[in-house]
């Protein structure tokens, strides 16, 4: 139950948020867009609540309650970042607004850019070891929490490794190519003299 509860939770969030960007764009309702993406926690509020009741009534701690935990901490994690993404874009397409901003590719710009994609992990991986330590309080000593503890150990490993993607950025920055850096430096306009080159002569004017 608890799995198929996710994918019902994954398969509701695009729902929502197509319908959410649908009603904001296409048929001029900005209010109820934004309604539609401000249901989407509810979602996971849903997932939160049943999983607590699944607990409730005896069930084994497992790692469907784990993966629950781990989905929730995510979607709290980077379920911001999608809708942002998603919606910069369909503002574009479809409301007459400027192209979202692409994300840096060289540089140490590019290196921040990843760090702050790397504490939305590190927020996933916080909220998730806070259900499931709250699951494990929940459960008690009677219960069997190892399942439960795994997960806590999978989610900070997931956060670790992609801290050290991000930090191989700042270490090795990424160039950009010869071509693009050539191209990022304005050509200089042969007519264009500078004015101490420039010397008058009654009404004419003679170029050394």
């Amino acid at each position: 139950m608890i799995v198929t509860l996710i994918v019902v939770c994954e398969i509701g969030f695009w729902v929502l948020l197509a319908a959410g960007l649908a009603a904001r764009y296409l048929l001029k309702m900005p209010r109820t867009g934004v309604a539609l993406l401000l249901c989407e926690p509810l979602l996971e509020v849903l997932l939160l609540v049943v999983t607590a009741i699944d607990l409730k009534n005896g069930a084994d701690p497992s790692w469907k309650h784990g993966l629950a935990a781990v989905y929730i901490g995510y979607t709290v994690g980077h379920g911001h970042r999608t809708v942002k993404w998603l919606d910069g874009h369909a503002a574009h397409r479809f409301g007459g607004a400027p192209p979202p901003v692409k994300p840096p590719r060289y540089g140490m710009a590019r290196a921040r850019h990843e760090g702050a994609v790397w504490l939305g992990s590190v927020v996933a991986a916080a909220v998730a070891s806070g259900l499931l330590l709250l699951a494990i309080w929940y459960v008690g000593d009677d219960g069997n929490t190892d399942g439960l503890r795994s997960w806590i150990f999978f989610a900070w490993r997931a956060a670790g490794i992609h801290g050290l993607i991000a930090l191989s950025y700042a270490i090795w920055p990424k160039k950009a190519p010869v071509s693009d850096r050539e191209s990022a430096v304005p050509a200089r306009d042969p007519e264009h003299v500078p004015d101490l080159l420039v010397r008058r002569t009654g009404k004419d004017e003679e170029q050394v």
